[in-house]
């Protein structure tokens, strides 16, 4: 466990850049941005022109109706976590191409060879690789997005109630506000099996490859869906190429996307986000999210992407070279 601990940050320190920095720097941006649109927001949310003798007159109004406060504090705490989007979006690029080097960069700069010198086995570092990717990177970046998504609703709040509009005694009442951080952080283990596909794929592939990683990555399922195709047009073939695009081209590049399961398990998104209170209610998108794993096609992809990272333990055994 010590050294599976160590391993992983290893991990860290070598991609802090991108594992940390990038996340908190994006962040930073967000809430800059939030602010902005806040103080930009100051000079008209409490004004109102009028006309006089022929004159436009600017006045100050405060205040909102007591019905319309509710229903936007209502709303702010069911959907402030909405803010975490553009963050979750980066760990998918970051997630992406930190798999893709992980196995071959360290043959490209012959670091292997000195982490091969040390009491590691093969499948314990792979295996720390799959944990940062999994584990450690969605941690660092949810736990990033939920403090970003908080204080840009305090900076939101707190621009109203310099007009007089105090959505606070609402806001802090709402339940929303406090089980939408635990919803998404709960979501963790159903992300893990989901993502599994291309964490292996990526893996396997960074591991044998001697060059042009993404092109392998990216090309090889992409060319043969198109040589499928192709043969399915030329000689009349009744191949179901939806069915292959979808649960294997698909499931190897893009399940690192958070929430994909929603269109690979067929979910309606609409249906499953209720509207309660005059706000959104994200409860059956939380519940309906965990059903997905009744489901044998969460396991089937889980199955292939452990079979591919035992074969990337093995290639990482066996092929030296860069």
């Amino acid at each position: 466990m010590k050294t599976m601990k160590w391993l992983v940050r290893r991990e860290f320190w070598e991609h802090k850049g991108m594992f940390f920095w990038a996340p908190i720097i994006a962040a930073g941006l967000i809430v800059l941005a939030v602010l902005a649109a806040t103080f930009k927001g100051s000079t008209s949310i409490g004004t109102n022109r009028v006309e006089v003798n022929g004159h436009v007159v600017t006045t100050q109004v405060n205040g909102l109706p007591q019905e319309a406060v509710e229903t936007v504090g209502t709303v702010l705490s069911a959907t402030y976590l909405a803010a975490a989007g553009p963050l979750l979006l980066l760990m998918t690029f970051a997630l992406f191409f930190y798999c893709l080097g992980a196995l071959y960069d360290e043959r490209r700069d012959r670091s292997i060879l000195f982490w091969k010198s040390l009491p590691v086995s093969d499948s314990e570092t792979v295996v720390s690789k799959v944990a940062s990717a999994l584990v450690m990177v969605p941690l660092l970046y949810l736990g990033i997005s939920i403090v970003m998504a908080i204080v840009s609703l305090l900076i939101g709040s707190l621009g109203l109630l310099a007009h007089g509009i105090n959505i606070f005694p609402v806001l802090l009442s709402q339940p929303s506000l406090y089980t939408g951080p635990l919803m998404v952080i709960g979501l963790l283990p159903v992300y893990i099996l989901w993502a599994l596909p291309t964490v292996g794929w990526l893996l396997m592939v960074s591991s044998w490859a001697k060059s042009k990683v993404f092109l392998w990555a990216v090309g090889v399922p992409l060319m043969l869906l198109a040589v499928l195709n192709m043969l399915t047009i030329a000689f009349g073939l009744t191949w179901n190429l939806e069915w292959f695009s979808t649960n294997i081209v698909m499931r190897a590049l893009a399940s690192l996307v958070p929430g994909v399961w929603i269109g690979f398990a067929d979910l309606d998104a609409q249906a499953i986000v209720q509207v309660a209170d005059k706000a959104p209610d994200f409860t059956g998108l939380f519940t309906q999210s965990w059903a997905t794993l009744a489901g044998p096609n969460v396991w089937i992809g889980a199955a292939a992407g452990v079979a591919m990272i035992a074969v990337a333990v093995r290639m990482r055994r066996y092929r030296d070279e860069g």
